[in-house]
């Protein structure tokens, strides 16, 4: 008698998709929230690489290029630097350029701070000092130098007016070699330092009232506490707001431009006005574009430099 045994053969069962564990659901998560991001960025990347990044490849390929941007291009090689440093006007350039950036710095970048630390200390119709202080950057960039150059004016100019009440000058402002370059400084620190005063206001804010309640109690006067605390604390302010002063100052354009076209004798030309000479005025765009690149590879060197330089200062 054969005995039944069950069968061997197994139970047929479901194929159900094993769950997915935590890990791989974030993953996927994550990847389709990559996808969203950069979906969202490419139009912006590309608008900033045709508005950004092209220009400055195409003036690079237009430095090694004679053209008059109207008839083909003619590839000339090194030859637009070689015409550039044999113009005697680019030593004249970078040395106006030079001065401008130092006077600007001893001058210009001091003021805002100066200023914000004493306007820290208003408490009445603080709102009101901010407003007149920032107003001048609102102000377009024209319209303040054409005000200034009526101040600046040697007859019935403002400040020699003021000035000879008191028995001074009267002064060539802007037709005096000597004293150019010093007048396009005080108008571009006094139309371009309200940005920096508001910055340093914000960053003040922050800073704890403490630190000054434990100074005043060790008997620090206010220099010293102006010194040991409020400096200390705005180290990262100030070496970024150097930077951007340092490029600034690099590039100006617009009050040598407007103030004296380059004059008295070429002591108010800039690289930047150089640069345009070149492109409008003589036609060479090819040492135009060459001029610019040198200047945005010094720009870059000069960044590099410099935050490396004060990487651990601003840090501490």
């Amino acid at each position: 008698m054969a005995l039944l045994t069950p069968s061997r053969r197994p139970a047929t069962l479901s194929k159900e998709p094993a769950p997915r564990t935590l890990p791989q659901r974030r993953r996927g998560t994550g990847a389709r929230k990559q996808f969203t991001a950069w979906l969202f960025l490419v139009p912006a990347l590309l608008v900033f690489g045709l508005f950004a990044w092209w220009p400055i490849v195409r003036s690079l390929l237009l430095s090694f290029q004679k053209t008059n941007l109207v008839e083909p291009a003619v590839w000339v090689g090194l030859d637009n630097f070689r015409t550039l440093f044999d113009d005697p006007l680019l030593g004249t350039a970078v040395g106006n350029t030079l001065f401008f950036v130092v006077l600007g710095l001893l001058i210009g970048f001091p003021a805002p701070l100066i200023l914000a630390a004493i306007m820290s200390t208003v408490r009445r119709g603080a709102g009101v000092y901010r407003f007149l202080v920032y107003l001048p950057v609102v102000i377009p960039p024209v319209v303040a130098i054409l005000l200034w150059k009526w101040f600046y004016d040697p007859g019935s100019g403002l400040f020699n007016n003021f000035l000879g009440k008191v028995g001074l000058g009267p002064y060539s402002w802007l037709e005096s070699s000597d004293s150019a370059m010093l007048s396009l400084v005080l108008e571009a620190t006094w139309a371009g330092m309200g940005g920096a005063v508001l910055i340093y206001l914000a960053a003040m804010v922050g800073i704890p009232g403490e630190l000054y309640e434990a100074a005043e109690m060790d008997g620090a006067g206010i220099w010293r506490r102006i010194w040991h605390v409020m400096l200390p604390q705005l180290r990262s302010v100030i070496g970024l707001l150097l930077l951007v002063q340092l490029i600034n100052t690099v590039q100006v354009f617009t009050e040598p431009y407007v103030f004296t076209g380059g004059g008295p004798e070429n002591s108010t030309l800039t690289v930047l006005l150089l640069i345009f000479r070149y492109a409008f005025q003589d036609g060479e765009y090819g040492q135009a574009a060459a001029l610019s690149f040198l200047m945005v590879l010094a720009l870059a060197l000069l960044s590099a430099v410099y935050l490396r330089a004060t990487r651990s200062w601003s840090t501490s």
